[in-house]
């Protein structure tokens, strides 16, 4: 009879070759909660808890504001399209061992021949891929509670924290000694929402980061601004729940198609982007707001195969009113009415706008205090994303006055401001390979550092011989001091 194979078969294997996780040897500190707090559960969330983990550095805490596994990250909430839109042969958070990839899961549940099959990885899968991922490791996630305030406090911080069970809500407050911000593309801002539409009221209009009722959408006419993938995978989606009509309105008299930051998608640019000069790291980042941000070939063709969706290239939102019940806006010279307007204009960047950075968003250096563009180059948009270190840290806005704000250092940033400084849009899977192994060193290393005597100590302390004299004595060579006279 033949045995039932268990599909987590590679994986066990990996976990059994790769040996037990080391102890925690960082010395608990009084009135210290965590060495590291991770804020945000979704894929980087999880990935920096495992790796951690293996780096043997303990009490690491990881937290979520959605109320459970299915509303934490994007995956099933505000990510609609219907496949990644990266290769499916990126190193993800297996972190180097092969057994824990999104390929060996897929394999083992579907066969070799299936991932051959697939071109990309497919969203939904992706998402069971993940919850995969953290019940087999073992990566406990709190859910349900928000990060609101990031207090300096001499040595580490206070954080203070929203905690809600679905019935009441709690303030709480805790420490750490580093923080990792692993909280998706509105970590260091928030959505963007162009001028013309900020003064409809809240019920005509979206953002695509948030939980759009599409279904609502059904006969509806829907307009959606933007070319990026976000805004056609929205207007997809409208369609696909029946939507009477939807107009996509881009800015650019051509849709963006050429990527161009697959040109220095190689290992020598990708794994050494951040000892790039200032000036090439900015002309890079220039390169691709020019280009604009492509959408997918499948994203496109997904809209294109509905006979009720229109583009409309060269046409942006001059104004927009409510009449008659509906939004009247004047686009290129025209009037036209919408039921329903979907911003898929992405995110802007400024750390004042979090609330949790509050206390020192004034220290923190952006890329417009470190680097002056020549004038036909300057960007303000650019110039607000953070300038980040070699571990994706924050630094001091004035290296004149670094005692200022010393913690800074002290908190890593795994999100989207890392663009700039890092030529990715970091916490995408491009970035997982080269960023969490350098975070996890750097934060191993000064945790290493900061208790520098206690270690010391502890490597000067005795060890216990391994054997005695008498193991090896009966055969010591002897010469006879009598024959040598």
């Amino acid at each position: 009879m033949t045995q039932p194979v268990n599909p987590d078969h590679e994986a066990l294997n990996t976990l059994r070759l790769l040996g037990p996780a080391p102890d925690n040897w960082v010395p608990d500190r009084a009135g210290v909660d965590h060495n590291v707090l991770i804020v945000g559960g979704g894929q980087t969330g999880a990935a920096f808890a495992f790796a951690l983990r293996r780096a043997g550095i303990g009490r690491v805490s990881v937290i979520d504001a959605a109320r459970d596994a299915s509303k934490a990250g994007v995956w099933l909430t505000r990510a609609r399209m219907n496949k990644l839109r990266t290769p499916k042969t990126l190193a993800g958070p297996e972190t180097g061992l092969p057994g824990l990839s999104f390929q060996a899961w897929y394999e083992a549940r579907f066969g070799n021949e299936s991932y051959a099959d697939i071109d990309r990885i497919p969203r939904a899968r992706w998402a069971e891929y993940l919850a995969w991922y953290r019940e087999f490791l073992g990566v406990e996630i709190r859910y349900g509670t928000r990060l609101t305030r990031i207090e300096p406090a001499g040595g580490w911080f206070r954080v203070h924290l929203e905690v809600s069970d679905g019935l009441k809500v709690q303030q709480v407050v805790e420490t750490a000694r580093k923080v990792i911000l692993a909280n998706g593309v509105a970590g260091n801002g928030g959505p963007y929402i162009p001028d013309v539409l900020k003064d409809l009221p809240a019920a005509f209009y979206a953002h695509t980061a948030s939980e759009i009722d599409f279904a609502a959408l059904r006969g509806k006419s829907v307009a959606v601004l933007g070319g990026a993938a976000s805004a056609f995978d929205a207007a997809a989606t409208a369609l696909e729940a029946g939507a009477g009509e939807v107009h996509l309105f881009v800015r650019r008299a051509t849709l963006p198609s050429v990527p161009v930051t697959r040109a220095r998608a190689y290992p020598g640019a990708y794994d050494n982007y951040f000892q790039l000069p200032d000036a090439i790291r900015w002309a890079q980042a220039r390169r691709f707001r020019r280009s604009g941000s492509t959408p997918p070939v499948d994203a496109v063709e997904r809209v294109t195969n509905f006979p009720n969706f229109h583009l409309h290239l060269g046409a942006p939102w001059s104004e927009a009113r409510i009449a008659n019940g509906a939004i009247e806006a004047r686009v290129a010279g025209e009037r036209l009415s919408f039921d329903f307007a979907i911003a898929g204009t992405g995110y802007f960047i400024d750390p004042a706008a979090r609330p949790e950075l509050a206390d020192f968003a004034q220290h923190i250096r952006l890329w417009r205090d470190q680097y002056v563009p020549p004038a036909d180059e300057a960007d303000d948009y650019l110039g607000a994303h953070p300038y980040l270190g070699a571990a994706l840290e924050y630094l001091e806005k004035s290296a004149a006055n670094a005692a200022s704000a010393p913690y800074l250092r002290d908190i890593h940033v795994y999100n989207p401001a890392g663009f700039v400084s890092f030529g990715l849009p970091v916490g995408d899977v491009p970035s997982m390979r080269r960023d969490i192994p350098a975070v996890v060193q750097r934060i191993s290393r000064d945790l290493f550092l900061a208790d520098l005597d206690a270690h010391v100590a502890r490597m000067n302390g005795e060890v216990r011989a391994d054997f005695e004299a008498s193991l090896y004595a009966n055969r010591v060579w002897q010469r006879d001091r009598a024959d040598v006279a």
